[in-house]
């Protein structure tokens, strides 16, 4: 194993009427600003529990904050929470709504020229905003990690950032807020959070067995907890387990003291930047794709993964792991969630403006290994036509 330090300091409030409980979490006398995405919280009864929460504070409401949120967008809440003199945030939504508010918390306490700096130059957040979290929509982690991901819309550019001082004082986790869900939006969910946890697990062995075993517990709970999801979705302990599930794929504990990939979310996250695909949906294009074409380094791994989460143990090497490789795409496939470019009306033109652009940007040594250059991406993303 290798070694780690491990922080995270995310209060987490689980289970149906915590979101009552947030007016303990935020100190009186705040300015509260509410931060939301398209509006469906007004309609699903969640925007009155937290109002009715938030009784005795002065609050300001920003809504609109976009699926994959836009730089443009944040810059205007920054804006008006400047303007209101807004002292804590509470984002209500899902992982895009609370990516964003991690943006704008740290926008707030920002000393440099330009704040897409904090993403494109990588500059440093060295404080932030406090803000809490609801969350409505199982998948990212996000409601209990500090990372986030941005999108600017003018450049077509969708860049990540993270800070420790970027994780929610606090995150509510009540299951029955995902009971309106739209199919699509649950199908992602699910899809997210597998990747995100293979993302941590499918690298190389380090004697690890414990975040091994971790990993796999989350794997094999969204196997099965992701269809009973799709055919029940108010069904409350599905919900419950999913939810806590897609919290544990990126909340830090199954990474620690072992390698971890993530050059399938750096290479996807391009597809969305260009033609708006769910960022789900581009990890689903991109991992079959990237595990084929690294099969041999990734190997163990694979054959582990394949043993005890799909039950693939017969066969060559060879052939358990392309069997690995075909149960993971059914997988996401049994979910709506197609794995191919020309499912998405997507050709070999995007992967040249892709590839464009990783020589401007310089990109290299993606990967566990530092092994994946930009004439590998072309040659994944090949795959994936």
């Amino acid at each position: 194993m290798n070694n780690f330090t491990f922080y995270n300091p995310v209060k987490i409030l689980f289970g149906k009427g915590q979101i009552s409980a947030i007016s303990k979490e935020i100190p009186a006398g705040a300015h509260v600003m509410v931060t939301y995405g398209g509006g469906s919280i007004k309609k699903n009864g969640v925007y009155g529990q937290v109002m009715e929460a938030l009784q005795g504070y002065e609050v300001t409401e920003f809504g609109g904050i976009e699926p994959n949120p836009h730089y443009e967008t944040l810059m205007k809440a920054v804006e008006l929470a400047k303007e209101k003199k807004v002292d804590f945030f509470l984002a209500v939504g899902g992982g895009s709504v609370i990516d964003g508010t991690k943006f704008i918390v740290a926008a707030m306490e920002y000393e440099g020229e330009d704040p897409w700096n904090i993403m494109a130059k990588r500059e440093p957040v060295t404080k932030a905003a406090p803000f809490g979290a609801v969350l409505t929509l199982p998948a990212t982690g996000s409601e209990m990690n500090s990372g986030a991901v941005i999108n600017r819309v003018s450049l077509k550019e969708k860049l990540s950032f993270g800070s420790p001082h970027t994780f929610p004082k606090f995150s509510v986790l009540d299951p029955e807020t995902t009971f309106t869900l739209p199919v699509r939006q649950i199908c992602n969910g699910v899809v997210d959070a597998f990747s995100h946890v293979l993302e941590q697990y499918l690298t190389y062995p380090v004697n690890a067995p414990l975040q091994d075993r971790f990993a796999e517990a989350i794997l094999l709970t969204l196997k099965e907890e992701g269809p009973k999801a799709l055919q029940n979705p108010q069904d409350y302990e599905t919900m419950a387990n999913f939810m806590w599930a897609a919290t544990m794929a990126l909340n830090g504990v199954i990474r620690v003291g072992v390698p971890t990939d993530w050059a399938t979310h750096y290479i996807a996250h391009e597809l969305t930047a260009l033609h708006g695909i769910d960022h789900a949906r581009t990890l689903a294009i991109v991992f079959p794709a990237l595990l084929r074409y690294k099969s041999e380094t990734k190997k163990e791994k694979l054959l582990q993964y394949g043993e005890r989460v799909w039950g693939v143990n017969s066969g060559t090497d060879d052939e358990r792991l392309e069997a690995t490789i075909q149960a993971t795409i059914a997988f996401f496939e049994s979910l709506d969630v197609k794995t191919r470019l020309s499912d998405y009306e997507v050709g070999e033109d995007t992967i040249h403006t892709i590839i464009s652009r990783f020589e401007e940007r310089g990109v290299k040594d993606l990967g566990e290994r530092a092994d994946i250059q930009i004439q590998d991406v072309k040659e994944i993303l090949l795959l994936s036509l």
